[in-house]
């Protein structure tokens, strides 16, 4: 099993930043590509963004040019720098690791338990 926790949350006026963080612990051979997704009131869950294992990165078109995805030190920790806030960004932040490609052990996502943006305008 993998633990994800989130943490950087908090509230910002439109155009500030904030840098969300999310780090894995237990089964850490499980973690593979890492990702952000969100919840804003009354939505569905979408994706915002991915950190595969190699580095790659993609983004929402809703967010790129503005967020930026990274990893720690290790890959266990991927870090979601928001820059240029939007109210539109109100949500609450899920972190979630998808299983490395091709391994025979894991074969589980994990996700965290969110952590809540507020941006106002």
């Amino acid at each position: 099993t993998v633990h994800l926790v989130e943490s950087g949350g908090g509230s910002a006026q439109a155009g500030g930043s904030l840098r969300l963080s999310c780090e894995a612990s237990g089964d850490i051979i499980c973690v593979g590509d890492m990702s952000w997704y969100r919840q804003g009131p009354g939505k569905e869950r979408e994706f915002v963004s991915t950190i595969a294992i190699d580095g790659g990165s993609t983004y929402a078109g809703s967010v790129k040019g503005r967020f930026t995805i990274s990893h720690g030190i290790n890959k266990n920790t991927a870090y979601l720098q928001m820059n240029s806030l939007k109210p539109e960004d109100t949500a609450m932040y899920y972190c979630k690791t998808d299983p490395p490609p091709h391994s025979v052990y894991c074969r589980d996502a994990y996700w965290g338990q969110g952590t809540q943006v507020t941006v106002s305008s």
